[in-house]
């Protein structure tokens, strides 16, 4: 019995222990481990998508054959879909990692490698589809003033595929602005934590 009355609650005061901060870093970490692996399948499902996509097309007895790298943005959203997903699996294993040995994070570097990447990935990721977007929709409605065709007039099959894509991608980009947050928060619980305990020392 503590006559002092210190660290003894009264009845009606609640107190809160280390269980909730526990269930929501588990919470935390396993909403972690699913967007990666998201980001990881349609990253990968987008590169197909558009990296596989061609469709030949006879102009005049002259056969065209539309093919991604006929646009440098479909190009660059193919790279960084690469990107993302090579990136996410290496996080994947991480979250793994850490899930097993029961810690969110190594230390403070990594902490910052972490929000430092997925920060990158994020503006990576939008503006491939940002440009992809753009170019799909001048292929999609034509540029009159500059004699632009629209081209997805003749190239039906290769448009749609590339939609298909970029709309892929868009949900690859969503969840990386997701994932930033959340390592965002990572970062700077782990640094609240940290002076929590300067000061108690």
């Amino acid at each position: 019995m503590n006559y002092l009355g210190i660290g003894v609650s009264p009845g009606n005061v609640p107190v809160y222990h280390g269980n909730n901060l526990k269930v929501i870093d588990r919470r935390v970490r396993v909403t972690e481990l699913v967007l990666r692996c998201i980001i990881f399948g349609l990253a990968i499902l987008g590169a197909i998508l558009i990296g596989t996509d061609k469709q030949a097309k006879v102009i005049f007895s002259i056969e065209k054959i539309a093919k991604f790298t006929d646009m440098k943005a479909l190009v660059f959203l193919v790279i960084a879909n690469g990107l993302a997903a090579a990136y996410s699996l290496v996080q994947v294993l991480r979250c793994i990692l850490s899930m097993i040995r029961g810690t969110v994070l190594f230390n403070k570097p990594l902490a910052w490698a972490i929000f430092s990447g997925d920060q990158l990935m994020a503006y990576l990721t939008l503006t491939a589809v940002a440009a992809a977007a753009q170019s799909a929709v001048f292929a999609k409605l034509g540029q009159t003033e500059l004699q632009w065709m629209k081209i997805c007039n003749m190239y039906g099959k290769f448009c749609n595929q590339v939609g298909e894509g970029i709309a892929s991608s868009l949900i690859v980009s969503l969840s990386m602005i997701v994932l930033s947050a959340i390592s965002a928060f990572s970062l700077f619980r782990l640094y609240g934590n940290s002076k929590g305990k300067g000061n108690a020392m």
